[in-house]
């Protein structure tokens, strides 16, 4: 039996996958930020574009030097959704521009 303070593990609160602290880690992230640009380009692409971009940005952990895939991808296509998005609603008729 151990002792107060004296557990069998050195390090309890330990940092999680990838240096992570607290919140959800960057594979995770890059991921969910592909998803959201995928889904974006069928429904709500003004929303789901930029949030794609924030999950990529946060999956690289801020800087643009990263050598993870998923997120290079979220960031491209969550940019390339809000652009479509935005012609699209600009090029509707009835705002005037048609």
């Amino acid at each position: 039996m151990s002792g107060f303070g004296h557990g069998t593990r050195k390090h309890p609160r330990s940092r999680g996958r990838m240096g992570s602290r607290g919140g959800p880690d960057r594979v995770t992230l890059g991921i969910a930020g592909v998803v959201c640009a995928v889904a974006g380009f069928f429904v709500l692409g003004i929303v789901l574009g930029p949030v794609a971009m924030v999950c990529g940005w946060l999956a690289m952990g801020r800087r643009w030097a990263s050598r993870a895939v998923a997120p290079l991808v979220a960031v491209i296509l969550g940019g390339l959704d809000t652009v479509l998005a935005v012609l699209w609603l600009a090029g509707t008729p009835g705002n005037g521009w048609m």
